[in-house]
Order: structure tokens, then C-alpha cells, then sequence
């Protein structure tokens, strides 16, 4: 999600050198995918929770770094001294809002909602679209990083992959396509609001400023209510099985990924 901040000077190039923060999330989720890969943790549940967590983070870092990079092309320079160029979650406006409110979101909800956020300073900006381009490139990553998880479904690559790895691939990719449809809403302080903002009058724009703060937290609530939360994953399953992608497999995936419930045997994985 962005939102309006101060100009600053020309990146220089540490400004854009990748975080050690973000390559050592990238090696856990290395290590861990391959731990799940070969069946060589004894604990298959907690190394799913490690490599589906990882690789939620990091496409959080790539979704903010999105909007950075469009924004730094749109002319907001100041994107750069603000550490949004190095993929450093710790760069975000609130590291509780940036990862571990999202990971809580995956947690508890099961899907996927960035919080993070990065300043962009919109009066650098020129142009409607390129204000609407800032806004849609953080859940248009989201979407590639669907793409990439289902494809080996809709690809029907799936033979000789450990049915652990399917099932964390199908779970991750139930995460990236909540991500990509919830940012797209048109709620305030979500990035789908960003898209349409440039093309609402200023009156519209005024009324509506004071409710940004609270448009995450009605999201949220609302996926809370019973028929609403059945309703959006029905429809998000739909999707999925469209893509290829068994909703036996991304529920599995969940059930791994919750390391502390029981396994259920349905799956047919031990612990």
C-alpha cells in the first residue's frame, strides 16, 4: 500500500544494493523448501511453516518494492534514500504492520494480506495513470507470483514433486491469489482504492481521506463474518480449481502449515 510522503535526492547505488535482511529470508526459504523437497527435516509440518512463512515474506518485500521501483520511474526519487529499493522489510512504515501482522493474517485467517507500506511522494508524481500504475504494481506482482505457483498444476508438472511440497505450493498459492483479489479491492487504504483515487474529484477524495486508516481493519473484520468468509472461499477455490489447483491440496497445505494441530490423516503425511 502507498501513501503520500516528502521528496528526496538521486538514488546512489547503495541505495538499490539488496538487503542482507532479504537474502537471508530468501536462504530460509531456500533451505526449508528443499528441507520439504527431500523429506529430509523429521518435522515435514514445521518446514512447511518455515518455507511457506519465507516465501510469504518475501513476496511481501517484492510487493512493496513493486510500488518503490514504479514510483522511483514516475519521478519520486525520494524512494530510494527511504530504503525501499533494498527489499529490507525493516524499511517498511511499521515492521508490525510490514510482516508480522500478514504472517497473523495467514495464521489465524489462512489467507493472504499484505500490510506493509511504503511512502511515495505523490507530488512528484506526474499523470493519473502513472498514479494508478504505483498503486496496482504491488498486487500485479501478487498475480505473477500466483502464476508462478500454480503453473506446475496447470502445467501438469507435477509428477515426481513430494505430495509436502505440492501441498505447501498450493497453500502459498492460495495466499498469493487472497493477496492479489483483497489489494485489488476498492477500499480505502488498500491499493485497489489507489488505482481509482487520481480519477475521483477532489470532494469525493476529501470525504472519503478520513477512512483510509480503518479500510484494513474493515477487511478484515468483515472475512471474520461466517457467510462472507465461506463466500470468498468459494469463490477463491473456484479460481484456483480453474488454475489447476485441487482445494484438497491447498486445504492439506494449511494443515501442514498449522504445525501445531494435529495432522489429519486425510492427507495422508505424518508430522
Amino acid at each position: 500500500m502507498a501513501t503520500p510522503y516528502a521528496r528526496g535526492p538521486r538514488p546512489g547505488r547503495s541505495d538499490r544494493r539488496v538487503s542482507p535482511v532479504f537474502l537471508g529470508i530468501v536462504a530460509v526459504a531456500a533451505v526449508s523448501g528443499w528441507a520439504v523437497w527431500t523429506g529430509y527435516a523429521d518435522a515435514t509440518a514445521f518446514a512447511v511453516f518455515l518455507f511457506v512463512t519465507a516465501m510469504w515474506v518475501v513476496s511481501l518485500c517484492l510487493h512493496e518494492y513493486a510500488h518503490a521501483r514504479t514510483a522511483l520511474h514516475g519521478g519520486d526519487l525520494s524512494v530510494a534514500a527511504k530504503g525501499y529499493l533494498t527489499l529490507n522489510p525493516a524499511k517498511y512504515t511499521h515492521a508490525l504492520l510490514s510482516v508480522v501482522l500478514p504472517v497473523v493474517f495467514v495464521i489465524l485467517g489462512g489467507f493472504g494480506l499484505p500490510g506493509g507500506a511504503v511512502y511515495i511522494d505523490r507530488g512528484a508524481i506526474r499523470g493519473r495513470w502513472r498514479h494508478s500504475l504505483i498503486s496496482a504494481a504491488g498486487p500485479l506482482t501478487n498475480v505473477l507470483f500466483a502464476v508462478v505457483c500454480t503453473a506446475p498444476f496447470w502445467l501438469h508438472a507435477l509428477d515426481g514433486v513430494p505430495r509436502s511440497f505440492q501441498y505447501a505450493l498450493g497453500f502459498l498459492a492460495l495466499l498469493q491469489v487472497t493477496a492479489a483479489i483483497l489489494n485489488f479491492v476498492p477500499v480505502p487504504g488498500l491499493d485497489g482504492y489507489g488505482v481509482i483515487e487520481p480519477w475521483l474529484s477532489p470532494g469525493v477524495r476529501r470525504q472519503v481521506e478520513p477512512f483510509a486508516p480503518f479500510g484494513l481493519i474493515a477487511v478484515f473484520a468483515l472475512l471474520w463474518v461466517p457467510d462472507v468468509n465461506v463466500a470468498f472461499f468459494d469463490a477463491m477455490h473456484g479460481l484456483l480449481r480453474a488454475l489447476g489447483v485441487p482445494e484438497f491440496d491447498t486445504y492439506c497445505g494449511r494443515n501442514l502449515y498449522r504445525f501445531w494441530v494435529e495432522r489429519d490423516p486425510i492427507c495422508g503425511l505424518g508430522g
